[in-house]
């Protein structure tokens, strides 16, 4: 495995590498089961990288997110209302770009992985309340739970249309379809019941519960480049 990535190293850094252009982008992501998410401008850097030939490059950024509210998976219940949020996400891509560049416009095909990490994490607790009304089938239910952050990962892949308004500036439109998780494991109790039945605690150790980072991201970017 070692030899392996050894000559794989090798061989990339034989191949002829150019600069790419420096571009901001204005990055929305749409999660599942979640809301609408804006970008914190401007701190959104897409696009950047280095290109390895004529038709392939690696490319990177940084995007800083306002998530308004996500989901959560392997919980014991169910629920399409956000679990999570609001909060502010760091997002980091790594991709394979493979590029068609033509006189009027470019068009690129992309994948690869991703990480990012929630900061100001919130549980959405009047959500996860109701979630545990349905779940348990009671009238009422208060949760009291904590829980424990961690970074996330994930895999991504999409599209990119880049048209040239001059020769130092174009305009970009990106969609990426992101599949990632995060644990997010849960602990504390919650207490509720029916009329009839009066009150009762329940202690959770939701251990294997994760944040679902699955959703559509929409960029709208701006590229500065050398005008050659």
């Amino acid at each position: 495995m070692r030899q392996c990535t050894f000559i794989i190293l090798v061989w990339l850094s034989s191949l002829p590498v150019f600069a790419q252009d420096v571009g901001l982008s204005f990055s929305y992501f749409i999660p599942r089961n979640g809301y609408f998410s804006t970008p914190i401008s401007p701190f959104s850097f897409r696009g950047v990288g280095v290109n390895l030939n004529r038709f392939i490059a690696l490319e990177t950024g940084i995007s800083l997110y306002r998530m308004s509210g996500m989901n959560m998976l392997d919980l014991p219940f169910d629920t399409k209302d956000p679990l999570l949020g609001p909060n502010f996400t760091l997002f980091v891509p790594a991709e394979l770009v493979l590029e068609f560049k033509g006189k009027q416009a470019e068009f690129d095909i992309k994948g690869g992985g991703f990480a990012f990490y929630g900061f100001d994490q919130k549980l959405d607790l009047g959500n996860f309340d109701r979630a545990i009304r349905v779940y348990e089938g009671w009238e009422v239910a208060n949760s009291d739970l904590s829980f424990k952050n961690n970074p996330g990962f994930g895999l991504l892949a999409g599209v990119e249309l880049t048209l040239p308004v001059t020769r130092q500036f174009s305009v970009s439109l990106e969609i990426n379809y992101l599949m990632g998780t995060a644990k997010f494991p849960l602990s504390g109790s919650y207490i509720g019941g029916t009329t009839l039945g009066g009150l009762q605690t329940i202690d959770v150790d939701y251990k294997d519960a994760k944040v679902d980072f699955t959703g559509l991201e929409f960029s709208i970017g701006i590229t500065f480049g050398s005008g050659r």
